[in-house]
């Protein structure tokens, strides 16, 4: 079969010029691709800064929910207590301090109840979790480095949250840690397990 096309025979310039034409092509799409991918970047690290600008906010927003939960939680308590009931773990106390802060070390205690021979320190969480023990449990001997004149007081330990759940008040209960709770209109206060540290 014979081709009566319009066909120019192949020289070495004219496929010279159709692969410079390719090549030319193929760095204009490279170009716009490149393109194409800086502006995907550009506009995909707006959308990060910008989700991260908003999450910063809803952080902000939340830390302040919580912040003012803990403080009301911390409020409610302390006002339990100052209204009478001093009369905790077995003893009275005649002092009661709250959001003590160490001078020394960056440590806080919510409620400190003070007697001549016995410190109660309580710390007060809005809900607490069986997580926060450890902190708790850490009290008894940073108050005494941070406050030598108390060094030789017994020091009993209480955790106070608005919600309790019963694996956290095993845990308390085998910790030796006053469970203080509330409980309708009340406060509710177990220490019948309580320890001495």
């Amino acid at each position: 079969m014979e081709n009566t096309g319009n066909t120019q025979t192949a020289t070495p310039e004219t496929v010279w010029a159709l692969l410079q034409e390719v090549v030319k092509e193929r760095k204009d799409a490279q170009k716009e691709l490149d393109e194409f991918r800086e502006k995907s970047q550009k506009e995909a690290e707006l959308r990060a800064q910008d989700f991260d600008r908003r999450m910063k906010e809803i952080n902000k927003t939340l830390g302040s929910w919580a912040n003012n939960q803990g403080a009301f939680a911390e409020e409610y308590f302390f006002n339990s207590f100052e209204s009478g009931k001093r009369n905790f773990f077995g003893e009275k106390f005649d002092e009661i301090k709250k959001n003590i802060k160490s001078l020394e070390k960056d440590d806080e205690y919510d409620i400190v109840l003070i007697n001549g021979k016995h410190v109660g320190i309580i710390e007060v969480k809005f809900k607490a979790h069986k997580s926060d023990i450890p902190e708790v449990l850490s009290k008894a001997e940073t108050f005494r480095e941070n406050f030598p004149k108390y060094k030789n007081h017994k020091i009993y330990l209480g955790l106070a949250t608005m919600m309790f759940y019963s694996e956290l008040e095993q845990e308390c209960i085998d910790k030796g840690i006053a469970i203080i709770k509330q409980v309708g209109d009340m406060v509710v206060i177990n220490d019948k397990h309580l320890k001495a540290f």
